[in-house]
């Protein structure tokens, strides 16, 4: 009978330790993003800004089509 008051004794311990982990991980802001996870699979690549020379090239064009 004792072995089992014992093992009750540290199973309380453990689960009061993992408690208190996930308290701190919950306060830190750990959890804080669910949403983006499941989305970032559907993004191809990320947005690149345009080039210095890519940008003469469309004002080129601009000017072009308003003449």
């Amino acid at each position: 009978m004792s072995v089992i008051y014992l093992l009750i004794t540290i199973s309380i311990i453990i689960a009061i330790g993992f408690f208190i982990a996930f308290i701190t991980a919950v306060k830190t802001g750990q959890y804080d993003d669910d949403y983006t996870p499941s989305v970032r699979m559907l993004f191809d690549d990320e947005l690149l800004k345009p080039t210095k020379k890519e940008i003469k090239v469309e004002k080129k064009e601009e000017n072009k089509l308003d003449v």
